[in-house]
């Protein structure tokens, strides 16, 4: 018999949540196929089996805390164990027609797999006999609902037929609490102030009309407005240090690399994958960059030094047709710098002559215990001067 434990979760990071069994009691595993989802306050890691066998216990349900070190099931390399139900139907579907057999008498759905794992826990239900899912059973076990969560994730309050439920409870993910703990954070601990300017995009639009096709050829990749942003604020990073700083204690870190959190939205929540050296990349290796980190934070697959690190942020709500927000500091960071939608907007060029530019507004929040109203409006009309005039960023000046 050999114990299934919880692994070391990362920094900081001491308890997670059953969030998926994918195996169940009395299904076989082979060496290192993952075993069970465990949900942390950051991203999903999915504990693999240490040895071939079947799964004999499963001692925490879906949907449980548990800390590092606990045995949260065991797995009997003596026995066989029954085919997962997924890997049953795939060698059904590849199997050759077999002629006609005589039709049996009626059983129970899944009575193979019932008896085979009679041990495996049934799925709660309410007493409509709807499925009540793993975080409703969570809620319900801890006192918070005032209902049952059903897996479809409607309120199981009785209403009037036809009507939608009064209200909907949903329990908070951990990452979406701790999303939440964060954000709060950062707002009690830090004197937090936005300033705003906008930017001209012609030249970068004209730029990439220009190159884009070569630039594709060239790398195989598309050329966006992010690595110019990225580049504009790496120059005025350098300008004015203390927007790439942090407070530790009673002192002002400040930081000699350019380590940037670039924001991204996923299913579970917002995440904030960093890419390091940014100063040290050219266009096309922060492109690449933003793609994989966009890609594995999408599909899960981000790691926690992912996350760690970061030394300034940038957040891009244009992609979502923000036009103008406030964005929250990434705590301990002391600058973030938001993105918005690009707009055609008449501006009043040279000679007073009115013409309809494409703008955006660049937003710039800063903690004012280490930048000064001056350095941060400085800051962000050297990252507007930079993208104005993108051939500065060439030459890095």
């Amino acid at each position: 018999m050999t114990d299934l434990v919880v692994p070391t979760l990362g920094e900081s990071i001491t308890e997670a949540i059953i969030g998926k069994w994918l195996i169940a009691v009395g299904e076989h595993v082979q060496q290192d196929e993952p075993v069970v989802d465990l949900e942390t306050d950051k991203i999903t890691i999915q504990v693999t089996a240490p040895c071939s066998g079947a799964l004999t216990l499963q001692n925490y349900a879906e949907g449980d805390t548990v800390n590092v070190g606990d045995i949260i099931g065991a797995l009997d390399e003596t026995q066989k164990g029954t085919v997962p139900a997924q890997a049953e139907s795939t060698a059904a579907a590849s199997a050759p027609a077999a002629a006609p057999a005589p039709t049996p008498a009626p059983q129970p759905a899944k009575a193979k797999t019932v008896e085979a794992a009679s041990s495996a826990p049934l799925p709660a239900r309410d007493s409509s006999g709807n499925v009540i899912s793993p975080a409703g059973r969570q809620a319900i076990r801890q006192g918070k609902a005032k209902a049952p969560v059903a897996a479809t994730g409607t309120t199981l309050t009785p209403a009037v037929s036809g009507e939608r439920p009064a209200e909907v409870i949903v329990p908070m993910s951990p990452l979406r609490r701790r999303i939440a703990e964060r954000l709060i954070l950062a707002q009690h601990s830090t004197a937090s102030l936005t300033t705003f300017n906008e930017v001209d995009m012609s030249a970068i639009i004209a730029m990439r009309k220009e190159y884009k096709d070569d630039f594709l050829e060239t790398h195989g990749i598309k050329l966006g407005f992010m690595s110019f942003a990225v580049k504009a604020s790496v120059e005025a990073l350098k300008l004015f240090p203390g927007v790439n700083a942090e407070i530790r204690d009673t002192a002002i870190v400040y930081k000699n690399v350019y380590d940037l959190g670039i924001a991204v939205g996923t299913p579970k929540g917002l995440v904030v994958p960093v890419i390091r050296d940014c100063d040290k990349m050219n266009f096309a290796d922060v492109e690449q960059s933003i793609i994989d980190i966009a890609m594995e934070a999408r599909s899960n697959k981000l790691v926690l030094s992912d996350l760690l690190g970061g030394t300034f942020t940038i957040t891009n709500g244009g992609i979502y047709g923000s036009m103008m927000s406030t964005p929250l500091l990434n705590f301990p960071q002391t600058g973030i710098l938001g993105l918005h939608n690009i707009v055609k907007r008449p501006i009043v060029g040279e000679g007073d002559k009115i013409e309809v530019r494409p703008m955006m507004y660049l937003a710039l929040t800063y903690d004012h215990r280490v930048v000064d109203g001056k350095e941060a409006v400085q800051f962000l009309v050297a990252v507007k001067e930079r993208m104005e005039n993108p051939s500065r960023l060439l030459f890095g000046v």
